[in-house]
């Protein structure tokens, strides 16, 4: 007979918004095992598999930490209360809790006394935007993305089942909430327990048979909410070239997701278990890059199973086309569906797919070490270069006006090249090389075709190394000590380490407006972020969007993150952000074409 063996979550901390997928291990008559769905559709012997969701809600009201969700609260910061900061950020569960958030909180209390003395009551547009279904840029016109991206994150294609009064006990009384094995926790259940049950049931008269297993979950949190990041206008210093009225802007976010095999509590151990959980980080993920609501979406480290199954489709969803190129797998020995690439996404509103060029590293290590290396040394010179690396060039056509009244009909191309360079600290050579190999197929690109590129992606190397020198000024200094590390003689002679690209990157704009609070989280010696990756082991910069600047300029760029930020002692990944990296974002404007 059939029969449940064992009901399981992955994680007892449910969050509003992520999906709760049990797993349900069940016996079938012939004694096999298997975590099967057996649904009233298609019975096994006449028996089937029914599910239920209930929402156990007490008589008192419970409130949650701030910062420890999964923690009642104890103690409330007056202060915010007082300056009207949404009363979800203003709980903490003990004394030191809320000591230690005492920076954090006093950034909020100024950020709303400032908002109200420049714009009389700016508190909507700083915080209500942005409560805990939402986390992104402050915009305008994410009230559109708010009411879409809930009601395709909240249960998903499971019917809303009404709430209904299952049965009352003492101070007690249980909601059924959900007849489906997934239920996707809503605000509606912030505090409370959830309990799942499953059950064998008879087809023909609909009555259980045997004993339901049931499953209680810790008291529902509500999904965090990061502060917001302003979209910073930096066009008053951005002077670069007259720009013709009728130009028009497009924005491009570059990002490194996190891979979720790199998710592990051994490298991160400082974050919580239920905020390293792919379920809880994709839906985050999620939100936030359509918050951003970018043109073009460059995304590093991303799963290939996570690709197809989630990524691609959620964000056609929100009008994205996409294109993913797999890292290569001569060095790489896991499975193939776990192995992470690069994604590139564009709105098809806005922009359509011309071509796409696929750069793997590893073939051209091939091709240099046949050229250059004596056959004695091949093998050891392949071992140093093949690391999987890849890149993805997209070469897409805008669908709106950007010509003056000059150019009226011409194509407007833009070229958007996203890579994840390699990662071991050690191997300074490898990393300029590939670099450099980007860099000369993107001249090939450029030399037959008047376009604007874009370099995005995480080049895993710090403002001021070669790598970045290559990309931001063109060449390498021959006495750079990055140089110094070359066994193969590959980086030899240096002055071949160049190339032609006007490479500008789009950060570097902060340090040229007086925008004193951006300013303070720029290096005043390279115009780069102070970091883009921020663990408790590193804190530095390694991602970029570097553009064309004889083709394109800066409008605006999302403001950077500090400290405060993150709150104290925080490091990334965190519940309120999801990766180790910040995202980067750019508006651009296209310069009328000239001829040449």
């Amino acid at each position: 007979m059939l029969s449940v063996l064992r009901v399981h979550l992955p994680s007892d901390i449910p969050i509003v918004g992520c999906e709760l997928s049990p797993y349900v291990l069940i016996r079938h008559p012939d004694k096999t095992v298997s975590t099967e769905d057996v649904p009233e559709s298609s019975p096994i012997e006449g028996l089937f598999l029914r599910y239920k969701w209930y929402r156990i809600q007490s008589d008192k009201k419970v409130a949650i930490c701030s910062v420890h969700l999964s923690e009642q609260a104890t103690l409330q910061c007056l202060g915010c209360v007082k300056a009207k900061i949404p009363v979800a950020k203003s709980y903490h569960c003990t004394p030191k809790c809320f000591s230690d958030a005492w920076q954090h909180h006093r950034v909020l209390h100024e950020r709303a006394a400032s908002a109200v003395n420049e714009n009389g009551n700016e508190e909507e547009d700083i915080y209500g935007r942005f409560n805990n279904t939402t986390s992104g840029m402050n915009a305008s016109s994410n009230n559109n993305y708010n009411n879409t991206s809930v009601q395709a994150v909240v249960n998903g294609t499971t019917p809303l089942y009404p709430a209904a009064v299952a049965q009352r006990n003492g101070s007690e009384t249980w909601f059924e909430v959900g007849r489906s094995k997934t239920y996707t926790p809503t605000a509606d259940d912030i505090g409370h327990v959830l309990k799942f049950e499953c059950g064998v049931v008879d087809l023909e008269t609909k009555l259980s048979v045997g004993q339901a297993n049931t499953i209680l979950t810790s008291r529902v949190i509500p999904a965090p909410s990061p502060s917001p990041r302003r979209l910073i206008s930096v066009t008053n210093a951005d002077v670069a070239g007259h720009l013709d009225s009728s130009s028009g802007t497009f924005t491009v976010l570059s990002y490194n997701v996190l891979c979720d095999s790199y998710a592990t509590s051994d490298l991160y151990g400082y974050c919580p278990s239920w905020a390293l959980s792919w379920p809880y980080r994709r839906q985050n993920l999620l939100r936030e890059i359509v918050g951003y609501l970018a043109d073009i979406v460059c995304l590093q480290e991303v799963q290939s199973d996570h690709f197809e199954e989630f990524f691609a489709p959620e964000l056609d969803k929100h009008g994205y086309q996409a294109l993913f190129k797999r890292r290569t797998t001569e060095v790489y020995n896991g499975s193939n569906q776990t192995i992470d690439g690069c994604a590139t996404f564009f709105r098809r509103d806005r922009f359509s797919h011309v071509k796409k060029y696929e750069v793997e590293f590893n073939k051209a290590a091939q091709s240099l070490t046949d050229a250059l290396v004596p056959n004695a040394q091949k093998k050891t010179a392949l071992n140093r270069l093949v690391k999987d690396n890849v890149a993805l060039i997209v070469v897409l056509e805008a669908k709106f006006s950007n010509q003056g009244v000059d150019n009226l009909g011409k194509r407007q191309l833009v070229c958007v090249a996203n890579t994840h360079v390699n990662v071991q600290h050690d191997l300074k050579d490898v990393k300029l090389w590939q670099v450099h190999t980007l860099l000369k197929g993107l001249e090939k690109i450029a030399a037959s075709a008047d376009i604007p590129m874009l370099v995005c992606g995480d080049f895993n190397s710090v403002p001021g190394s070669a790598p970045h020198a290559l990309l931001a000024i063109g060449k390498v200094d021959p006495m750079h000590p990055d140089l110094a590390v070359d066994p193969l003689g590959i980086l030899r002679p240096a002055n071949k380490l160049t190339h032609t690209l006007p490479l500008v990157s789009a950060y570097s704009s902060f340090a040229r407006i007086g925008y004193e609070q951006q300013k303070k989280r720029v290096d005043p010696n390279t115009n780069e972020p102070l970091f883009t990756n921020c663990t408790r082991d590193f804190i530095g910069t390694l991602d970029y969007i570097f553009y064309s600047a004889d083709s394109l300029t800066v409008e605006s760029l999302l403001e950077l993150l500090d400290e405060d930020s993150l709150r104290k002692d925080t490091a990334l990944p965190s519940p309120e952000w999801s990766s180790d990296h910040i995202a980067l974002l750019a508006e651009f404007r296209c310069k009328p074409h000239t001829r040449r």
